[in-house]
């Protein structure tokens, strides 16, 4: 009888072990700004979280303040004033690349934020160091660059496929270089909590427009997990519709050159990849941009993939 008593706690412990585990899977996403211009309160900016934790990571920082004050409005944190909220959760940043939609609510927020670190790759910290943190244009508030340093954010070089854990959260990061009009280097972010992961592009082109194999090396790596089921998102750019000629792109995705991509990666991984929400970032303004965009994606959807457009201030929660 003890026997059978000891054996039935046992599966009872394994079972509650096995659901705690599978509890803290998943993440919180809120974007803080979702566009690719011209309003600069709604930039590239999503604080990224595991489920159940208060520590969040923000990629990229268009615009902060203004997606925070959404945020509190939509009762998303316990406290309701977005410079606090800043300060007490954002805990690091990713900065993707050096374009100021990417970026300007790190800079012009500086200020009212508490030391943190930055993460990025040593040439977008170049840009960062010369170009943005200088008391030419704002003030040293990074680690390294003009005198006199103010020390409140420490830069924290990357190293592409390299993950690493971040403090004060529940999170791993593995950064991927990404063609943002060749050379010029971009990043994505895959970020792990548990055995879930999460993808985030910055700016990126096709690789057949860049001359590049970066997207390729980056969906080789990702393509396992969108297999056995853990890549619960890829969050990705579209900023044009498909009238804009590859020419006149930059750097930039359109729905034709996106679908052409998720199939590449749809292929890596024998036809899985409709168990991955795909969210659509990143989109440009102009007339009937949006709705275009929209329109031809629903059209060229032929994986039956979930498109999902993210909304600033609206949580997105991913099990």
């Amino acid at each position: 009888m003890k026997a059978k008593h000891f054996i039935l706690s046992l599966c009872c412990a394994i079972s509650l072990s096995a659901h705690a585990q599978n509890s803290n899977n998943g993440f919180n996403i809120i974007p803080l700004g979702v566009k690719g211009g011209l309003d600069e309160s709604n930039l590239s900016a999503y604080l990224v979280a595991a489920k159940g934790s208060e520590g969040y990571i923000c990629l990229d920082a268009g615009t902060l303040n203004a997606g925070l004050q959404k945020a509190a409005i939509n009762k998303l944190f316990p406290i309701s004033n977005a410079e606090d909220i800043q300060k007490k959760y954002i805990k690091a940043y990713f900065i993707s690349h050096g374009h100021l939609d990417h970026l300007a609510g790190l800079v012009l927020n500086a200020p009212n934020d508490i030391a943190k670190p930055i993460y990025a790759f040593p040439s977008v910290i170049d840009v960062l160091k010369n170009y943005y943190f200088t008391w030419k244009s704002w003030a040293n508030f990074a680690s390294e660059g003009e005198k006199p340093i103010l020390n409140k954010y420490t830069y924290q070089p990357l190293l592409a496929q390299t993950e690493i854990a971040i403090p004060n959260t529940e999170l791993k990061v593995t950064p991927y270089s990404l063609s943002h009009v060749n050379p010029y280097e971009s990043s994505a972010f895959l970020v792990r909590n548990n055995n879930d992961y999460l993808l985030y592009l910055g700016d990126t082109g096709a690789d057949t427009v860049e001359k590049s194999n970066k997207l390729a090396e980056l969906w080789t790596a990702v393509a396992p997990l969108v297999k056995a089921g853990q890549l619960k998102a890829i969050m990705i750019e579209v900023s044009f519709d498909n009238s804009m000629p590859d020419k006149a792109l930059f750097g930039h995705l359109t729905p034709k050159l996106l679908m052409q991509e998720l199939n590449k990666l749809n292929n890596l991984a024998a036809g899985s990849l409709k168990n991955t929400k795909v969210f659509i970032t990143h989109i440009k303004p102009c007339a009937n941009c949006e709705l275009n965009i929209q329109q031809q994606i629903k059209g060229a959807n032929e994986l039956g993939l979930t498109i999902v457009y993210p909304e600033q201030g609206k949580l997105i929660a991913l099990n």
